[in-house]
């Protein structure tokens, strides 16, 4: 008997944010002291003490979804194929990574190693991003992605519900462009619906005021899987003109731009001040919206709301333009570029009463 696929990823969409509720609401009885650690390395935005349980359901989802598609699909040797097998190692180790971090606070080369590590194995899986004659620098390009985003989502992870709202975009955003290239039946949809369904069930929890966080666990998973899942279906194979490569980079930039525009415009103002741009502060694009008087709920639909837009903007490019110019070119890379500008600018009003 055929499967029917819209009914059986809503089934599954509903069965994974119900059981995502039940664990973390049983994580969060049993468990009051992963992630609450006071370290001089940590600075964040709260002031009260959280568990940091969130990353853990998703991990467990992710492998869920595995086991679901290989019950519920023909085809059973997809885990045969390198590219999962790659995807699988490299969000293992990057779960097991932020796990020690959040528990014992680990040494930030350690960090920084398993980070380059995860990129390592997706490349030597086949999954790296194809946009130059010379693989050697798209090697290069995928490990400055792969490491980036890890950081980006974790960054980004600095007050109520931004990480997850944020996540949740580019996993809708991806699901699109997967139901758009008529690849509903793929192992990754799966995983990524199920992530995504995790995500939602996350924010009841995530949500000001916050009862948990999810964590490096969660920052790290979600990074590397979702910098793997955009290299396979965002940068695209490299095209035979420069002008189509355009078209993947700007598909990227946007899907990823909260992440990308926090950390570009966080790093440019520390570097101005002349502070290391890896030391922790109150500085992020989210604390200065703060800082001019928008409380935390509506910062968090601010980025929802934005990230919605970007979305649309992406389904836009890949459903409905079929001949790409210069002209939808720029117009879309203006709109990137005015929002890191924009962002830029609200971080260097002068605040009251706050430290910047």
């Amino acid at each position: 008997m055929a499967l029917n696929l819209p009914l059986f990823y809503f089934s599954y969409f509903v069965f994974v944010f119900v059981l995502s509720i039940l664990m973390n609401s049983l994580f969060l009885k049993f468990s009051r002291t992963l992630g609450i650690r006071k370290s001089e390395n940590i600075i964040r935005w709260s002031d009260l003490h959280k568990p940091a349980l969130g990353g853990i359901t998703f991990f467990i989802t992710f492998l869920l979804s595995l086991i679901i598609y290989s019950l519920f699909f023909a085809s059973s040797n997809f885990l045969l194929h390198s590219e999962t097998l790659g995807l699988l190692a490299g969000c293992t180790i990057a779960f097991l990574m932020g796990l020690a971090d959040d528990a014992y606070d680990t040494n930030p080369i350690l960090k920084f190693s398993a980070q380059v590590f995860c990129g390592i194995i997706l490349i030597y899986s086949g999954i790296y991003i194809q946009l130059f004659e010379n693989i050697y620098i798209d090697y290069l390009l995928t490990m400055l992605w792969v490491v980036g985003i890890m950081n980006a989502i974790n960054l980004l992870d600095n007050m109520d519900a931004i990480s997850s709202v944020v996540s949740l975009n580019v996993m809708v955003t991806i699901l699109c462009l997967l139901i758009i290239e008529k690849h509903p039946d793929s192992v990754f949809f799966t995983l990524i619906l199920g992530t995504a369904s995790a995500i939602s069930a996350f924010l009841l929890f995530n949500w000001y005021p916050s009862k948990m966080y999810m964590g490096d666990t969660g920052t790290q998973f979600l990074g590397v899987f979702m910098a793997a899942v955009s290299i396979l279906f965002l940068w695209g194979t490299a095209p035979e003109t420069p002008l189509p490569a355009t078209k993947h980079v700007l598909s990227v930039l946007l899907t990823f731009a909260l992440p990308i525009i926090d950390t570009t415009v966080v790093f440019t103002n520390r570097l101005l001040k002349g502070a290391s741009p890896f030391v922790g502060g109150k500085d992020h694009t989210t604390h200065h919206l703060f800082y001019l008087g928008i409380n935390e709920p509506r910062i968090a639909l601010i980025y929802s709301v934005y990230s919605g837009i970007s979305l649309l903007c992406v389904v836009f490019i890949n459903k409905y333009i079929q001949n790409w110019s210069i002209l939808y070119c720029s117009l879309f890379a203006l709109y990137f570029v005015a929002s890191l500008v924009a962002f830029f600018i609200i971080t260097r009003k002068k605040k009251k009463d706050h430290a910047a």
